[in-house]
């Protein structure tokens, strides 16, 4: 591990560190084939690498992370890797449960729960329950898609009877309503888009692309985007004056 690039990026101050970190978790599935391996081999090292860096992102004290975990358009997978998906989503909530491993994260699920199993929706429950007394957040997105948030808080807002909406209307009904918007968005594998991820939250975000495949994503990668962002210059559509 570069000691030297830790340390400068958990030295940085609070101020310069995002409060909000998107991570879209990209390319198990070409993981495994490059070492001839099944996809399910591909999905369990990217379940550990999931908690490896959720744990280390409270090292730095970031407010809030999300993990894109399964979209809405996941369901389209073959039906024996969506099974094999949602038993490590059983697993990992059970783990959770019996070994409390991932101390000081506030669990919280975003996405549409309907699809699920009642156990995996009961066991999402006791998560955010029995996690909700610690301060880091951690969303983990599931069965979701930005769009049809969208749709979901408008349908919500013209139930309270609203003719007209401001950008505050919407996203006090987002899933993310209490947390601030996603200050860096960072993706694995290769791929330079949104996929359907945090659209409303990530209108001012800084992107850290990278061609590492997720299971192959380090805490040294964090740190490297940590900093990335650190040394950017957030304008949000203003302008930086500069001494000549």
């Amino acid at each position: 591990m570069k000691k030297n690039l830790i340390n400068e990026a958990l030295s940085l101050p609070h101020e310069k560190k995002p409060r909000h970190i998107g991570i879209i978790m990209d390319g198990n599935g070409r993981w495994a084939k490059k070492r001839g391996l099944p996809r399910l081999a591909g999905h369990k090292a990217g379940a550990e690498n999931f908690k490896r860096i959720g744990e280390y992102l409270i090292d730095h004290n970031i407010e809030v992370s999300t993990f894109y975990a399964f979209s809405t358009e996941n369901w389209k997978r073959p039906k024996d890797e969506v099974e094999n998906i949602m038993s490590l989503l059983v697993d990992y909530l059970e783990e959770w449960m019996t070994m409390r491993k991932d101390k000081n994260m506030h669990f919280r699920f975003i996405g549409d729960r309907v699809a699920f199993s009642p156990r995996i929706r009961e066991l999402m429950d006791k998560v955010e329950e029995a996690s909700a007394h610690y301060p880091n957040v951690l969303n983990l997105a599931l069965n979701y898609g930005s769009r049809d948030e969208l749709c979901r808080a408008y349908e919500l807002l013209m139930k309270e009877g609203k003719t007209s909406v401001s950008p505050e209307d919407i996203a006090r009904h987002l899933y993310t309503a209490d947390q601030p918007d996603v200050d860096l968005v960072i993706r694995t594998g290769g791929e330079m888009r949104l996929s359907n991820f945090l659209l409303y939250q990530s209108a001012y975000a800084e992107f850290y692309f990278t061609d590492k495949l997720w299971p192959d994503f380090s805490k040294e990668d964090i740190d490297d985007a940590i900093l990335y962002f650190a040394h950017r210059e957030r304008r949000f559509g203003g302008v930086i004056e500069r001494n000549p």
